[in-house]
């Protein structure tokens, strides 16, 4: 009886490293819950990290026994567009999700007066992992429980009060609507018309595409209230139940995912509520919407990558070749090494980055409650709630691109281990490697969060989140060791930086991925240390990870500060004219 959650040993070994008891006092506002009566909520840390841990072995079952045998035959038959505009969802995904809400899985961050689970970011991540890792497709559902957080987070009581419970029921499923023909990534163009009836009620008009779930019953829709403005400032955020002035156009023909719906919407004066605050729609709740996205994806590439890796470890074991299994190969051995050690590198920076997200979120809550009397603790509050949007501006755009691009890489990588069987469809490798394929394109783009990540790298962010991690003492000597080499590493990144901010935004931009990619390799390196401090195996981890990526670093670094702007100054001369269509 496999379980995902419990056969992973690097989840098992960081569900207990990471200080998950002071996240969860926090998120249970130091249990407060309990000692008001609530049924199932935890007396302390010890009772809410077993509940955790309970939770995750429900998903790790329910993702090894019935979840993954499923995935292929979903993935060859996908979902059915009806003539009336509607969807029917394939049966397993269906029942995949109707086992999940009967072992209430679908309320996991919602607060238990709604039916939710009330668990940290971090658990919920862990839990879209291995979701993700049985059928990458079927987390984009899943893993659109942040719907769910944005009402709960922006919308009235009303509003809360209706939808909340029937989202933690499993009774609704919901989809970000935001993307349009011709407005994909630049969500300020977005054109689709939100205005008020005779009688004062919201109405929406136009077209959605590229939707994920945009079947599903609930819509966060993305709309333009204000039409004399053209920018972000026009957008508001709404709501519409699934009702026929809403229907699904087109079902998108897909590379991969194929068990998650991808929806073109009409919208035919659809109802709608308003979220919120008119024109907050775009700079205050999609983007904070998005910036949850953006971590499930980083935990829905883990999973993939995880799968894969799989896959290529028990192949390269078990074929044999040249008088033995491929796995004694030097070049299949250092492949599957480099694979294994990649996947928890990005499991490192991205259960950070929702470590971080769990300190901000439970922080703001309290301020905004207005409970806070004492002026220091308010203000050290407050100080707190600057420097972690600052480390999460950074943080999640950067897991997002490391951990999407580190999936890809494994996926080809299984795949090459494989051979021909892994081009084949005998084997799920080439599946693996069509649903890696959009983690770096959906929710921004790998060049979008390059650019976003980026700023944090070079406006000090970067720089004060690692003076934190350099004064950790460590007692091993090939560590400290390790730890020297990473300080060295930031000097040279930082006179770099210093080099690209005395030439302005668009060499930064062009500099980019070489600064990200720096960055993160000293983020994690440092992660990795802490993790090596604990047990042996990680210590042979963190060197492998650190020494080769430090020599590329150093590369890097160089180029950048060479100056080179040939592919802006000479696009035409290096990559030609634009090829004729005929």
């Amino acid at each position: 009886m496999p379980n995902f959650f419990t056969d992973n040993d690097d989840i098992q070994f960081l569900f207990n490293h990471i200080d998950l008891a002071e996240i969860a006092r926090m998120q249970e506002d130091d249990f407060a819950d309990a000692a008001n009566g609530i049924d199932y909520a935890p007396s302390d840390a010890a009772d809410a990290l077993d509940n955790y841990r309970r939770i995750l072995d429900i998903v790790g079952n329910l993702a090894g026994n019935t979840i993954a045998p499923r995935a292929e035959q979903i993935d060859r038959e996908g979902h059915r567009l009806n003539g009336d505009g509607t969807v029917t969802l394939h049966p397993h995904v269906k029942d995949n999700l109707l086992r999940l809400a009967q072992a209430d899985m679908m309320g996991f961050t919602l607060p238990r007066k709604y039916g939710g689970l009330n668990c940290p970011n971090l658990v919920y991540s862990m839990a879209n992992e291995i979701v993700s890792r049985a059928d990458t497709s079927l987390m984009n559902i899943f893993g659109l429980q942040g719907i769910a957080e944005t009402i709960n987070a922006f919308a009235s009581k009303e509003i809360k009060d209706e939808y909340l419970p029937r989202f933690a029921s499993g009774e609704f499923t919901g989809a970000m609507v935001l993307t349009e023909p011709d407005a994909g990534s630049d969500l300020q163009a977005v054109r689709l018309r939100a205005f008020q009836d005779g009688d004062g009620n919201w109405r929406l008009r136009g077209v959605k595409r590229f939707i994920t779930n945009g079947c599903g019953e609930i819509l966060l829709t993305l709309a333009r209230s204000e039409p004399e403005s053209s920018d972000g400032r026009g957008l508001s955020l709404f709501l519409s139940e699934r009702n026929e002035r809403i229907k699904v156009r087109h079902l998108e023909d897909k590379l991969g995912i194929h068990g998650s719906p991808t929806c073109e919407l009409v919208y035919d004066d659809a109802p709608a509520k308003l979220i919120g605050e008119r024109q907050r729609g775009l700079i205050t709740y999609v983007m904070a919407l998005m910036n949850g996205a953006r971590v499930g994806i980083a935990s829905q590439s883990l999973g993939v990558a995880e799968a894969a890796y799989r896959l290529a470890r028990n192949y390269a074991h078990s074929r044999k070749q040249f008088g033995g299994p491929i796995e004694r190969l030097p070049a299949v051995a250092e492949m599957l090494t480099d694979m294994k050690i990649a996947i928890e590198a990005a499991r490192a920076l991205t259960y950070e980055t929702c470590r971080v997200c769990d300190i901000e979120n439970n922080n703001l809550r309290v301020l905004e409650s207005d409970r806070i009397t004492d002026k220091v603790e308010l203000k050290q509050r407050k100080n707190l709630a600057r420097s972690v949007k600052r480390a999460n501006g950074m943080l999640t755009p950067m897991c997002k691109y490391y951990a999407s691009e580190m999936c890809v890489y494994v996926a080809d990588t299984a795949l090459q281990v494989l051979g021909g069987s892994g081009y084949m469809r005998d084997y799920p490798a080439e599946r693996y490697l069509r649903d890696a394929r959009i983690t770096t394109i959906y929710e921004g783009t790998s060049q979008l969060q390059i650019v976003a990540a980026v700023r944090g790298v070079c406006s000090g962010t970067f720089e004060k989140w690692i003076a934190e991690k350099e004064e950790v003492k460590y007692s091993n000597e090939r560590v400290s060791d390790l730890k020297l080499k990473l300080m060295d590493a930031k000097n040279t990144l930082l006179k770099t930086v210093t080099y690209v901010k005395e030439r302005g935004n668009e060499y930064m931009d062009l500099s980019g991925r070489r600064l990200v990619d720096s960055a993160a390799t000293i983020i994690i390196g440092h992660l990795l240390l802490g993790q090596a401090a604990q047990i042996e195996r990680k210590r042979h981890v963190a060197r492998r990870f650190i020494e080769p990526r430090l020599a590329q670093l150093r590369a890097d670094c160089e180029l950048v500060c060479s100056g080179d702007t040939s592919p802006l100054d000479d696009l035409e001369l290096l990559a030609g004219p634009v090829p004729s269509n005929d």
